[in-house]
């Protein structure tokens, strides 16, 4: 009896030992994961997503799971521009692991998100004050492409790749940030006050252009109703001399003046002025000719 009892507990032991040697011996990976096994404390395979078998009782070990996918990276930077101007940037950093090198990337870096930082403070800083703030805000993708290539070329012998790096946020300091704003607004303010002169300017230049247009226009009319006048006479003397009636030339001339008396008559009329110097009767008109006759007959001379 007692040595059945025995036989049973030994069996039971080998089972227990059995059945921890398979729960060890058996491991997953996961999708775009990576396990690191050490045999021993030695590094002895990469194991790729599914399931695997390792040796058991701690011969081979799970060191580590390596994340494949992409990370970011964000960190905050104070630095000062070349114009004296301190400003805050905000950096984000994205960055995987290197699929060819996965063994570098662990055993090489204990901290990479620790070690990118570092990194790129260090190319902000000898960046940055190399530029004044309006170059900063100019050239911020520029920058952050150097500072990516820089940081690259640095974590390549870590195992890890760079994919992207932008700057986010610049930030001056608040009292050069109201200043700023405070010199836009007057700009602002100087530019709207000569666009409305400007616009003034144009509008007196129309208007003078108008005026002399509508005068040029006035006396285009005057010139054209007077030459009408003239050409009529001067059908109606040929068409008189046709039936006999011959006017001298102080006739013709007495006709075109009292023509062009009425009508500056009427041209006061029409103004409505109430003041008038010339002769309101018929004997000035006659008295108007004969003064200009005469001044032709002088010139003549």
């Amino acid at each position: 009896m007692a040595a059945a009892v025995t036989a049973l507990i030994i069996l039971v032991i080998i089972l227990i030992v059995i059945l921890s040697s398979i729960s060890t011996l058996f491991y997953t990976v996961k999708q775009q994961t990576v396990a690191i096994i050490e045999r021993v404390g030695k590094y002895k395979t990469t194991s790729q997503p599914g399931i695997h078998i390792k040796a058991p009782w701690g011969i081979d070990r799970i060191a580590a799971r390596i994340q494949l996918r992409m990370l970011q990276n964000e960190i905050t930077i104070e630095t000062k521009t070349k114009d004296n101007v301190f400003v805050t940037m905000n950096v984000a950093t994205q960055y995987r692991v290197n699929e060819q090198s996965i063994k570098d990337a662990y055993y090489k870096l204990m901290n990479p998100g620790d070690q990118i930082k570092s990194y790129i403070e260090d190319a902000l800083r000898s960046a940055v004050p190399k530029l004044t703030l309006d170059e900063l805000f100019e050239k911020k993708d520029e920058i952050a492409l150097e500072v990516q290539n820089q940081v690259a070329e640095e974590m390549q012998t870590y195992g890890y790749i760079i994919v992207k790096t932008l700057i986010t946020r610049v930030e001056p300091d608040a009292e050069v940030k109201q200043s700023m704003n405070e010199i836009n607004a007057a700009q602002r303010k100087q530019d709207a006050a000569q666009m409305l002169a400007n616009a003034n300017k144009i509008q007196v230049v129309t208007a003078a252009e108008a005026d002399a247009e509508k005068d040029r226009l006035h006396g285009v009319g005057i010139a054209e109703q007077r030459k009408a006048i003239v050409d009529g006479l001067a059908q109606q003397v040929i068409e008189m001399q046709k039936t006999g009636v011959h006017l001298t030339e102080e006739q013709i001339m007495a006709i075109l003046l009292t023509n062009q008396y009425l009508d500056t008559l009427n041209q006061f009329a029409a103004s409505g002025s109430n003041s008038i110097f010339l002769p309101a009767g018929a004997e000035g008109i006659e008295d108007m000719r004969t003064q200009i006759l005469s001044a032709l007959q002088v010139d003549k001379k």
